[in-house]
């Protein structure tokens, strides 16, 4: 799908409703203005259910069309068998194991995601798990975000098919609707040491909210999608003796800035920037703010800048270490 075909052209047709209005800097869906964008998009009708799905659930699961699916999950599982070492998750292995690659780069999720989001996918980060995590529930935005907001999803494919009973994924559906909390909204400072917290005030807010919980069970090769501020987690583990092989990639999208809100304070201009790998071709993303790249080293001076500026306050140290040394006599 051309990217070019709705969203930003829609906007630019005059003979559009919205074509007096300004393409706003978040994904279609999220915008007041999505019913008019989707009637009006030039999209087959299979493809606006898969759209307006996505803007109302916030997650959607479809068939990854992955080839050779039996050998090539199988081929996977069985590669990544040693390097779990006790661990429950393998982070990245799309550097060792060009299957695990191949899952991050399948041509069915490039092609949802930049119809749901209308720019490039840049796929940053694979995790691989052999069993079920139990993983509190949360949303990626405590981990991974953008500016502008909402330009980042997670996409979870199963390798084996996945039951209740394995410790499978939940979702609350509807839920990427509510405010992309960070650690100081819920009155925590940054740092790791407030993620337990974090946990706590989200199960609060599930309860609080009344959200029902959905238990996402799947098909060997179907994947689910979801966005950055959908609530998920891993469910409880009714038979130990199961596994759950899945990979989780992670993308974020074109022309944003990349940082970590968990570590970050931005109303004091503390942000630390994500510097991502491009898993399709290896290289660095460049951070990006209205239109422009950014430096994430351009602020810090360097030795010679600031070699002036200390050779002074050295003097004035001095100076005023001379004067004490008068006062003491």
């Amino acid at each position: 799908m051309d990217i070019q075909r709705s969203g930003a052209a829609i906007l630019a047709n005059p003979d559009s409703k919205m074509a007096s209005l300004r393409q706003m800097n978040m994904p279609w869906f999220q915008t007041p203005f999505f019913k008019t964008l989707l009637e009006e998009a030039d999209l087959a009708e299979d493809d606006k259910k898969l759209v307006a799905t996505y803007a109302q659930d916030g997650y959607l699961i479809i068939d990854a069309k992955i080839p050779e699916l039996d050998s090539f999950c199988e081929r996977l599982i069985a590669a990544l068998a040693p390097l779990y070492r006790g661990h429950g998750r393998i982070q990245d292995a799309w550097k060792e194991n060009t299957d695990a690659k191949a899952l991050a780069l399948l041509p069915e999720i490039d092609r949802v995601l930049r119809l749901l989001y209308q720019r490039d996918p840049i796929p940053f980060q694979t995790l691989n798990f052999a069993e079920g995590t139990e993983q509190h529930t949360h949303s990626d935005t405590v981990h991974f975000h953008s500016v502008p907001h909402g330009f980042m999803c997670g996409v979870w494919i199963a390798l084996q098919d996945i039951d209740a009973t394995c410790g499978p994924l939940h979702v609350y559906p509807g839920s990427h609707r509510m405010p992309a909390w960070d650690f100081h909204d819920l009155g925590l400072p940054s740092g790791r040491e407030s993620y337990q917290h974090y946990e706590d005030c989200m199960q609060a807010y599930v309860e609080a909210a009344g959200l029902k919980k959905h238990i996402v069970t799947m098909k060997k090769g179907q994947a689910v999608i979801w966005s950055a501020t959908l609530l998920h987690g891993g469910e409880h583990i009714e038979e130990r003796s199961k596994s759950r092989h899945s990979q989780v990639t992670h993308y974020y999208f074109s022309d944003c800035l990349y940082y970590t809100p968990m570590f970050s304070d931005p109303y004091i201009g503390k942000m630390q920037m994500r510097t991502i790998t491009d898993i399709r071709s290896g290289k660095i993303v460049p951070n990006m703010y209205a239109g422009k790249p950014i430096s994430l080293f351009s602020d810090i001076p360097t030795p010679a800048s600031i070699a002036p500026a200390a050779t002074a306050v050295a003097e004035v140290l001095r100076r005023l270490l001379d004067r004490a040394k008068r006062w003491t006599r």
